[in-house]
């Protein structure tokens, strides 16, 4: 695998390119690939720019001294389900199990493995001061049991996990609908008595219901809405009481999806994700791969280029149409200088807070549709910091992989592997999001960083080579607080020898992920972000304005529906023709 795809840190004013792509992220490089791969230009007429000096947006891997394998910072894995980005890692067609007779898409090898989950009977559980093993409440179920815990719950709810729960919420709300229970009740089931939940409906399926979907409970603040102007908040309150959402908030893992935000997306998402045991994987070589696949794709047509550390900081109408319909400034960051660029259609492949550093008052952005639909997305903040330990502490508690979850401000830990040689293993020591951001922000901007150590098996040197992305002292030390307070006290856990912090809510990101907000009809805002003017070649994809946020799918998605939109690509031919692209 290739990850020294050569960029270009230079500029060269007046360059006219007939396709300029903003952003190298995933959306932005497979905008890229496609449009040479089906010949429509040449290298030299679709170029990409980016302010960052690396490839990939939010897709991060590292290695970290000591260790042969990768971590992530961003996104991290994909679902088998998701077809676009299986089948450019994995080959085609996907109906072959044997993957060494699948056909490969891009020439660069990528190893798909297993995302490991770890073993429930051995994961942890640590809520309001109680320790649980995460499989602590099918054990119950098991023996006809249910088992209780410091939540207040409804009587009715007492006895499920929060991934159950979430379903019976999903499942009795569809059924109240008399619409849904006629077209799609033979899709869902539920035996009475199990707390087990079933749903068959495809994405297809979801998006036929998602508009239609009313909310039918008499005597409910919210009977009779559309089941999309409502919150998801105030929907599972509504449902299970504030005490209930309080624990799906904290067993569930995360916050982010328990925000305020549109519930009949959040339905698909929760179900298709978080409820019905997805298969996940990876990719050996570190998740960005996907990315640097796609970027030397790109850069083996002659003229390609790939403009790093360089940004957009305006676009406009360019008054000599021979060079160009639009005129792009670019402001190189090496040497501070700005330089200018024309193409006839502009691709923004960037999420939303990246499109707000952007001048608001040019002719794109003044317009009222254009800016009330930009921010029809919540910004999820989001950071992660890996650390690396010389032995892998939590095998003592029979933990091998998956991760742990806690209401503590850390939330979660995933347990990413140990190097055979050395025994030097990585942990992802905190999953912050939405309500812990500000927890972590008064530790993280702490000037005093962590001190790295050598040992055994790494040097002085090695170690402080990344002394620039060390999280705060401040922050290790709350974290290792928390981190012996998940754990208990029958493991002695050691100080980490390194870390690797990253904020995504960090310029130009301003998000790890993002979620639509309640009342906005995405099923015409996603197109409608395709091409925002009519008349205008400008156009805005990537996950932030997708049906699978936060995915890389979410992504490639939009960017192929903008491709064959408006710029008359044809369907890949090594992608199933019935795969569903959404709105």
């Amino acid at each position: 695998m290739n990850k020294n795809t050569p960029l270009n840190s230079g500029f060269k004013d007046g360059l006219q390119v007939e396709v300029a792509i903003v952003g190298a992220g995933t959306s932005g490089l497979y905008s890229a690939y496609r449009l040479l791969d089906e010949k429509k230009y040449n290298g030299s007429q679709v170029q990409i720019f980016d302010m960052n000096t690396k490839l990939g947006g939010r897709l991060e891997s590292v290695i970290m001294p000591g260790m042969n394998f990768w971590g992530e910072l961003g996104g991290m894995r994909y679902l088998t389900s998701q077809e676009i980005v299986t089948t450019l890692i994995e080959g085609y067609p996907l109906s072959e199990p044997d993957l060494n007779k699948r056909t490969s898409v891009l020439k660069d090898k990528m190893t798909p493995v297993p995302f490991p989950m770890g073993n429930t009977s051995k994961l942890l559980m640590y809520l309001r001061k109680e320790h649980f093993k995460q499989d602590a409440w099918e054990v119950a179920q098991k023996q006809n049991k249910k088992l209780t815990t410091r939540y207040f719950l409804n009587q009715d709810d007492i006895g499920y996990s929060a991934d159950q729960l979430f379903n019976k919420i999903i499942y009795d709300v569809l059924m109240a609908d008399p619409w849904f229970k006629t077209n799609y009740g033979s899709k869902v089931s539920h035996e009475a008595g199990s707390y087990d939940y079933t749903f068959m409906l495809t994405s297809r399926d979801w998006d036929e219901v998602k508009p239609m979907l009313t909310y039918n409970f008499p005597g409910s603040p919210y009977h009779a809405r559309k089941v999309n102007d409502i919150g998801f908040w105030n929907l599972i309150k509504d449902q299970v009481s504030q005490e209930g959402y309080l624990f799906l908030a904290n067993a569930g893992g995360y916050y982010s999806n328990t925000i305020n935000w549109n519930s009949a997306e959040a339905f698909p998402y929760m179900v298709g994700d978080f409820s019905q045991n997805p298969t996940y994987k990876t990719i050996e070589e570190g998740y960005d791969s996907i990315a640097y696949a796609l970027a030397n794709q790109y850069m083996e047509y002659s003229g390609a280029c790939i403009w790093s550390e360089n940004q957009l900081l305006d676009f406009g109408k360019n008054d000599e149409q021979s060079k160009g319909r639009y005129q792009l400034t670019f402001l190189n960051l090496k040497s501070n200088e700005k330089w200018q660029v024309y193409a006839n259609s502009i691709i923004l492949a960037m999420p939303r807070k990246s499109l707000e550093l952007l001048n608001q008052q040019n002719f794109f952005f003044s317009d009222d549709s254009v800016n009330n639909n930009m921010r029809s997305v919540i910004k999820e903040p989001s950071f992660k910091i890996l650390m690396g330990f010389e032995r892998p502490w939590w095998k003592e508690l029979g933990i091998d992989s998956g991760h742990s979850i806690t209401d503590l401000p850390m939330r979660q830990c995933y347990y990413f592997g140990t190097d055979p040689n050395n025994q030097h293993s990585m942990l992802l020591g905190s999953y912050g999001d939405m309500e812990t951001e500000t927890f972590w922000k008064a530790l993280s901007d702490d000037e005093l960083l962590f001190e790295v150590k050598s040992t055994q098996s790494v040097g002085a040197e090695e170690v402080k080579s990344l002394n620039d992305v060390q999280a705060s002292q401040f922050m290790v030390n709350e974290l290792m607080n928390q981190l012996r307070e998940l754990h208990g006290d029958s493991v002695e856990i050691p100080d980490p020898y390194i870390t690797y912090f990253k904020d995504w809510t960090d310029d130009p990101f301003g998000a790890g992920y993002h979620a639509w907000k309640a009342g906005f009809k995405v099923n015409r805002v996603m197109p409608y972000m395709r091409k925002p003017i009519s008349g205008e070649n400008i156009h805005i994809c990537g996950e932030a304005y997708s049906d699978q946020q936060g995915w890389v799918e979410g992504a490639f998605c939009v960017a192929e529906n903008m491709l064959q939109e408006h710029f008359g690509l044809g369907w890949p031919y090594w992608l199933d023709k019935d795969y569903y692209l959404g709105w």
